[in-house]
Parts: structure tokens; C-alpha cells; sequence
């Protein structure tokens, strides 16, 4: 299976693999390339929608031509805990941030995420953000406001009394529990309009419409992540005293 970066050539052949609807692993099959190589091309440039062959090999040879700027000469990468590929392991960090992006969260909201998500602690000082990131502190400030904002992160004081940002194991439960109850307000506002454009008039109707999709939704969106977490952490007590 060869290896190396992926030649413009194989890029035309991904794009026209993605157009004719064909799955990653059939088009990395066809190129004898690791399905992982073609997920994280398409997901770091575009997705399968907006993929775009040119445009593709043309950032990644600035990508390239910036991290070589951005290393000092004869800097090694700092060695990776439990014998991971360094390289690997920052491909990854840019599939993972782009495929929150794609979600429709903020670039910088993403990489702060991201780089939370893949510490095996799961919590870093905004120092260490910074240093990361190489990112100023307020990008790094406004960045922890919104996820704070979505409960996908906490606040907590070490033993130094650093203030550390947290990303728990069930933040996806956090994120989806604070996701529902953001639209309560929306559902009541659309429902205060009800009043004032008139009952059963056209414009009233489709508030109430909204109204009641919203609150069906979010009823069930917690409902189910209730569940899930009840399933998944006692799946999790009953392997771990196996």
C-alpha cells in the first residue's frame, strides 16, 4: 500500500469517487490508499460536498509550506505519550476540528475543543492553550466563553489555584441537555406572537407549528440522552468490575 502525501492526480480521482456517490472506503480501495488517508483529506478540505481537487492540493501545500515557517531549525516534535505517531496525531487534530466546523461551531471554538477532547487528562490551563494553539490568550478567553456558554466545557481550581478548563466524559450529554433547554426561550417567544398576530391566522399558525416542533424535539432529544447515559455508564461500572 503506497504511503507519501497524496498527489494531485489521486486528489481528481477522490473528487470524482465523491461525485459519483461512492463510499471512502471504495475510493481509497481503488487508489490502494488507508481508507483513514481519504476521510481525513475530504474532511480537511470541505467535506464530500464541497471537496474540490484544486483546491485541496493547493492548501495542503500551504499548510505544508506554513508549518515549515512556523518550526525553528532543528526543532523535534515534543514526544508523544503511550508511543503515539506525532504526526498522526495532529492529522487527526485537524479531521476532528474540521469535522466540528462542519457541525457549525467557530473555527477557534473548534481547535480549543479539539485539543481539550484529545489530552488524556481532559483539562488544560489557559496558558497551556495558548502554547498549544499558539494562539493569542483572548482567542483562547472568548473561545472558553462559548463553549462554556454550550456546557461542552466546566471551570475548576487545581492544587495551584490555576483556574483548568474541563471537558468531561459525557459532554456530549451536556451539550445536548443545554442544546434542548436554549429553546425554551425560542418556544415561548414564538408563542407570545400567537397573541399578537392573531389566533388562527396564517402568521399565527406557523408560530404555533414551530412552537410545538420545538418543544417535540427537545422533549425528546432529552429523553433520549437521558437514557443513553443511564445505558452507556452502566455498560461502563459493569466492564470496569468485571
Amino acid at each position: 500500500m503506497p504511503g507519501g502525501r497524496l498527489t494531485q492526480q489521486e486528489r481528481q480521482q477522490i473528487a470524482l469517487g465523491l461525485a459519483d456517490g461512492l463510499a471512502y472506503a471504495e475510493i481509497a480501495r481503488r487508489l490502494d490508499r488507508p481508507t483513514s488517508t481519504i476521510t481525513r483529506e475530504v474532511m480537511r478540505n470541505g467535506g464530500p460536498t464541497a471537496y474540490r481537487a484544486d483546491l485541496a492540493h493547493r492548501a495542503t501545500e500551504h499548510r505544508t509550506h506554513r508549518r515549515k515557517q512556523a518550526a525553528p531549525q532543528g526543532a523535534e516534535p515534543p514526544p508523544q505519550a503511550h508511543g503515539r505517531d506525532a504526526e498522526a496525531v495532529r492529522e487527526y487534530e485537524e479531521v476532528f476540528t474540521t469535522v466540528l466546523m462542519a457541525s457549525g461551531m467557530p473555527k477557534m471554538m473548534a481547535r480549543v475543543l479539539t485539543c481539550l477532547t484529545l489530552t488524556d487528562a481532559g483539562s488544560l490551563t489557559a496558558s497551556e492553550l495558548v502554547q498549544r494553539l499558539q494562539v493569542s490568550p483572548a482567542s483562547v478567553s472568548k473561545a472558553m466563553a462559548f463553549l462554556d456558554s454550550q456546557g461542552l466545557v466546566r471551570r475548576e481550581r487545581d492544587e495551584r489555584r490555576r483556574e483548568r478548563y474541563v471537558v468531561d466524559d459525557d459532554v456530549w450529554y451536556q451539550a445536548m441537555i443545554a442544546s434542548a433547554r436554549s429553546n425554551d426561550q425560542l418556544v415561548e417567544t414564538a408563542r407570545q406572537g400567537i397573541g399578537i398576530l392573531g389566533a388562527d391566522t396564517p402568521a399565527a399558525n406557523r408560530l404555533e407549528n414551530i412552537a410545538r416542533f420545538l418543544d417535540f424535539v427537545a422533549e425528546s432529544i432529552t429523553r433520549a440522552a437521558e437514557q443513553a447515559r443511564e445505558i452507556l455508564h452502566t455498560k461502563a461500572k459493569t466492564s470496569g468490575t468485571s
